[in-house]
């Protein structure tokens, strides 16, 4: 029997349904569901994003530029850090529950009559995200859509895209389980957005994965352009932006060349860029935040690349404040723990461990066992209601101690639910 969506709770049910059957890569579903809803991802241009890290942050910089160009802009990132509406915006506003609901209804009869046909044809949970994603843009008539990828490139839903520009961000060794374990094989999964013809942005990364993207652009007639070689070395070069972390300045970078590489319809001139680059919003990311008397920074950190640029951005901070701070940190993945813990380690007075809501978060004991021996400081097993006890309290730290909540940015979704009441924390509905 058909479930019925007749609200947000049946909806989200229905979704989480569908989550639950696990990742199934591949595009050929989502070509049919795509034909089906009439091919809405054609209807406006779009820049197609992959990496392993920065993707979502390149994307929402691109976003704000056209914007503020004047553009009307779709941008569809995953995962959400709280509401599931935040993964698909117009100008900037999510997705409603009502909106949800309506979508969902109307994909929800078309993937029946596909699984009628076969059922292994039966949309996944990220397909039918992506689908209302595609609808919706198409319907509030957007003049360009920033795309992220969801994981990897090449079999990834949104890989149906033609899109303007393909991005690859950067190449690390993250979801090594699905897209391989080296360098090479995980940017051969990343060129999978490469199409023919279409011009490639490729941002900072290893030799190795470079000269891999390089060869399938060569293969596809697809011109190729290297952040690395057009700013060259030197960070007084790059771009500057308002989100924080010299990571971040190779991410505008990126940006920037897109921006360099789109026709001049777009009006995308270098002070219409500079400017978007200081409006970006992207939450999560180095964001600072006051609990109470206490400075708080939340920062999403989930890989081994991103454990390098967390080190970077605590040692700043113990060089601007004088003192190491107190780190509130949980992952998911034993591989991200060993690499998070370590960085964490070298910079932090004390450290508080949490296991975020999530059936692959790592445990307290093997987050314990990454700590290198010499490692000094407080550590302690919490929960977060031990952490952040009420909206404006911050329970560890003292007087002038700064507060950094990283790792995974499930994490991060239920340290704001309990920091902003009203705010409900989706977390049931995350990807991986």
């Amino acid at each position: 029997m058909i479930p019925a969506l007749h609200d947000y709770a049946s909806t989200k049910d229905y979704l989480y349904g569908l989550k639950v059957q696990g990742l199934k890569l591949g595009i050929d579903r989502m070509r049919l569901l795509a034909a089906a809803l009439g091919h809405p991802e054609r209807g406006y241009p779009c820049i197609h994003v992959a990496g392993t890290n920065g993707k979502g942050s390149v994307s929402a910089m691109l976003e704000s530029i056209f914007r503020t160009a004047g553009w009307r802009t779709g941008l569809y990132t995953s995962p959400h850090l709280l509401r599931l509406g935040e993964r698909m915006q117009v100008d900037r506003v999510p997705l409603t529950d009502d909106e949800i609901v309506t979508y969902c209804r109307e994909l929800q009869g078309h993937a029946d009559r596909l699984a009628a046909a076969d059922p292994t044809d039966h949309p996944s949970f990220f397909e039918f995200m992506t689908g209302a994603a595609f609808l919706h843009f198409a319907r509030k008539r957007v003049d360009v859509g920033l795309i992220e990828v969801g994981l990897g490139g090449r079999f990834d839903a949104t890989a149906i895209l033609e899109p303007e520009v393909a991005v690859i961000t950067s190449i690390g060794l993250d979801h090594c389980e699905l897209l391989g374990d080296t360098y090479e094989q995980i940017a051969f999964e990343k060129a999978g957005i490469v199409k023919a013809g279409r011009p490639v942005v490729a941002g900072r990364m290893p030799a190795a994965a470079f000269a891999v993207i390089e060869r399938v652009a060569a293969e596809r007639g697809a011109p190729l352009w290297s952040v690395e070689r057009e700013f060259g070395q030197e960070l007084a070069a790059y771009p500057r932006t308002n989100l924080e972390g010299t990571y971040q300045r190779w991410n505008a970078a990126t940006a920037t060349l897109v921006t360099r590489l789109m026709a001049p319809h777009w009006r995308l001139t270098p002070q219409i860029v500079a400017r978007g680059l200081q409006d970006v919003n992207w939450p999560g990311r180095w964001q600072r935040i006051q609990v109470g008397p206490t400075p708080v920074i939340l920062d999403a950190t989930h890989n081994a690349e991103g454990a390098v640029q967390l080190e970077e951005s605590l040692a700043r901070l113990v060089e601007e404040t004088g003192r190491k701070p107190v780190v509130v940190t949980g992952v998911l993945g034993e591989r991200r723990a060993r690499a998070l813990l370590a960085a964490v380690a070298r910079h932090a007075s004390e450290i508080h461990l949490v296991v975020p809501h999530q059936d692959r978060a790592t445990g307290f004991e093997a987050m314990e066992s990454y700590l290198p021996a010499e490692y000094g400081g407080v550590v302690r097993r919490r929960t977060l209601d031990e952490v952040f006890p009420a909206p404006g309290r911050c329970a560890v730290g003292g007087p002038g101690d700064t507060v950094v909540v990283t790792g995974s940015i499930y994490l991060l979704g239920e340290v704001l639910e309990r920091l902003e009441p009203g705010r409900t924390n989706e977390s049931k509905l995350q990807d991986w």
